[in-house]
């Protein structure tokens, strides 16, 4: 347990900042929490932080305390309104990495356009939890290769980055594919909720421009209709101009953008 006290002007006690457990700290102001910190490694191996608290000095000294004993690189996202919150990052010495938009997709076809959109011709769309975990595995694979190859694979949705043995497939069940007779040529991940999020859709770049990925979303959006949700909800990097074109194109909108902040 890891304990320093500083003077916050909170009161006439010294606030406490204590490691209360692995990857959690408390600022205690004569044994009242006035502050949390928490670390976490995410799936891809970096290390976030986030921090909750009311007054500003408590906040900067949990983000003086914790990157002390944590490794670099830390990391955190906020949303970009909560510019209060941004500053305090930005005091403890984050700097804006990447931003991205979240938009707001309808499920209705009728409202997307998509009511009358097939696959192309030789290509099947294969539901979620229906996908041959292998087949899944090497379409994911050749697709992470082609995007690293390019723009890199840190430009994709901080949620699908892959861990550190390079496997972004967290859960199959998760993915509806198109597929031909031999392979899988895209995919599409859906998160279900009551907020239900599309986490990612992705095609071969040689089978790119053939309208798969807009089938992908009309089987997934359809589906999400046809279960009673009027709407998905997605992220998409600033730099992606074709992702925000394909999803602007079917009437979604950008709601909120988050930046991700590292130090």
């Amino acid at each position: 347990m890891d304990t320093k006290p500083f003077t916050s002007g909170l009161s006439e006690h010294a606030v406490m900042i204590t490691r209360v457990a692995e990857g959690q700290w408390h600022a205690l102001d004569d044994d009242l929490v006035v502050g949390r910190g928490h670390a976490e490694h995410r799936p891809d191996g970096r290390l976030f932080v986030s921090i909750d608290a009311w007054h500003d000095a408590v906040f900067d000294r949990l983000a003086e305390a914790m990157p002390a004993v944590l490794p670099a690189p830390l990391y955190t996202v906020v949303d970009e309104a909560d510019v209060e919150l941004t500053a305090g990052w930005r005091r403890a010495g984050f700097t804006i990495r990447r931003r991205e938009w979240e938009y707001v997709v309808p499920t209705d076809p009728r409202v997307t356009g998509l009511d009358e959109v097939l696959p192309p011709s030789g290509v099947t769309i294969v539901p979620a939890g229906e996908a041959d975990e292998r087949l899944l595995r090497a379409v994911d694979r050749a697709i992470r290769d082609e995007v690293e190859a390019t723009v890199g694979w840190q430009s994709m949705p901080a949620e699908v980055m892959s861990r550190p043995e390079g496997d972004t497939i967290v859960d199959p069940s998760k993915y509806a594919v198109a597929a031909a007779p031999d392979r899988y040529l895209g995919l599409i991940r859906v998160v279900p909720g009551n907020r239900p999020r599309i986490g990612l859709v992705a095609v071969r770049a040689d089978e790119q421009r053939r309208g798969i990925a807009r089938a992908l979303l009309a089987h997934a959006l359809g589906t999400l209709h046809r279960s009673g949700f009027a709407a998905a909800w997605t992220e998409v990097h600033e730099a992606n101009q074709a992702a925000s074109a394909l999803f602007e194109d079917i009437g979604a909108r950008p709601m909120s953008s988050n930046l991700e902040l590292v130090r």
